[in-house]
């Protein structure tokens, strides 16, 4: 029986294409992809206000609803189907918002997929993207945190704690949170 390779070795055996040559496939101009390295890249304002007014495409959307310790499947499916649609000539692309954090809590595999049918590089799918959303929320808790600790041991700088409203902030929809007082 041949072995199966394992998510990670498909992964960094996986050949990826320039983000350019993406960016013009799905008729994205260079100068309008701002990389983040070789294979990943944000797309400017520019750009997308210049498509404003091109019709609209179809929308699928993968969602899921019974968690396992293995995660749904969500990006798995989202892969595997842009891939097939690509492949039977449809010219489809896969958008993946809100990630799983599991791999963050050491709950789970990770966020890109699996097998075949996984986002590459995955260890950046995996450890958020770029890094944008960890970064603002350490920068914003870490200065919650000072704050806090300010007005606890004195508030030297007088600051109104009936006026500030500093809420500390996550990268997730999480309305559970949404409505803590510290007093």
């Amino acid at each position: 029986m041949a072995e199966v390779s394992s998510d990670i070795e498909i992964a960094r055996g996986a050949k990826k294409k320039q983000i350019q040559e993406i960016g013009q496939k799905i008729g994205i101009p260079t100068e309008h992809l701002l990389p983040y390295g070789h294979d990943k890249a944000k797309i400017s304002a520019e750009f997308i206000k210049s498509v404003k007014g091109n019709k609209d495409g179809k929308l699928i959307l993968v969602t899921a609803i019974n968690p396992t310790p293995a995660g749904e499947g969500k990006t798995t499916t989202t892969v595997g189907l842009g891939d097939g649609l690509n492949r039977i000539g449809k010219k489809a692309i896969v958008c993946i918002r809100e990630a799983s954090l599991g791999p963050n809590f050491g709950v789970k595999g990770g966020a890109a997929g699996g097998g075949y049918a996984q986002v590459v590089p995955m260890e950046d799918m995996n450890l958020h993207f770029t890094g944008d959303f960890h970064a603002i929320t350490t920068a914003h808790n870490l200065l919650s945190a000072l704050i806090d600790n300010h007005i606890y041991w004195g508030n030297e700088l007088g600051i109104d704690t009936r006026r500030v409203a500093w809420r500390r902030v996550m990268d997730m929809n999480d309305r559970a949170l949404r409505e803590i007082i510290c007093s």
